[in-house]
């Protein structure tokens, strides 16, 4: 197998107290990126960088940060079921979500898995700056908008106003995958090679995806699928 992880050296440079932080991301440019600002704050050091998840929980158990960031989509599996996993291996551990997906869409199913904020790519350094050091504080670092949205769910119980009113957010965290895949245009194969599953679990997958939405056929779930995807990138 090849090593995506990667343990960087102790920076010789101050004795002064620093934040530990590991990144896990399958795209190096990214992990560099990441890299290379969280040195140069001079408060953060990144400890090492892993790009799938198999390597992450090895490193992991190896060194653990004060702070993990960990990407959505990995290549071995979901960023989601990691953070999972890692929770129960080391549970006192911050794990902050950093993606490309919306966060209206992704956020709360983020902290569910166990992370303690979540940050879109897009954002500038600062925001995730202020991040990492809210979660190692104990808080919580997501948008304005995503925090008053999660309050009011549990002051009130109501439904969260980010939150889909199509029946998406029944779906488990697989067959959310599974199902954004599909309005992607993705076919069973490919589905099953980017998800590392077979053919007949993503079908599984489909079919329980249909009994929810309450599609009859997977025509109506991949028309259903399509339009919603696309109904995303236009919000």
């Amino acid at each position: 197998m090849t090593r995506t992880a990667t343990s960087l050296p102790a920076s010789s440079a101050s004795d002064k107290p620093c934040i530990r932080v590991a990144i896990v991301d399958d795209h190096a440019m990214m992990r560099e990126g990441l890299r290379l600002f969280i040195d140069q704050t001079g408060y953060m050091r990144c400890i090492w960088l892993a790009g799938d998840a198999a390597e992450a929980v090895r490193m992991v158990g190896e060194n653990a940060p004060d702070v993990l960031i960990v990407d959505l989509t990995l290549p071995d599996r979901s960023g989601l079921e990691l953070m999972k996993d890692l929770r129960q291996l080391c549970p006192q551990m911050p794990m902050l979500a950093v993606s490309m997906h919306d966060e209206k869409l992704y956020a709360q199913r983020a902290l569910k898995a166990g992370a303690r904020g979540y940050v879109m790519k897009s954002s500038p350094h600062k925001v995730l700056a202020g991040a990492i050091r809210r979660v190692l504080a104990g808080g919580i670092a997501v948008s304005d908008e995503m925090s008053d949205d999660i309050l009011k769910t549990f002051v009130t119980g109501a439904p969260a106003a980010t939150s889909t009113k199509d029946g998406i957010s029944e779906l488990s965290d697989r067959e959310f995958e599974v199902f954004r895949l599909i309005g992607a245009g993705r076919n069973t194969g490919t589905i099953a090679e980017a998800l590392r599953i077979s053919a007949k679990t993503v079908d599984v997958h489909k079919l329980n995806i249909r009994t929810k939405l309450g599609l009859k056929d997977g025509n109506d779930l991949t028309y259903f699928a399509i339009r919603w995807v696309e109904g995303q990138k236009n919000r």
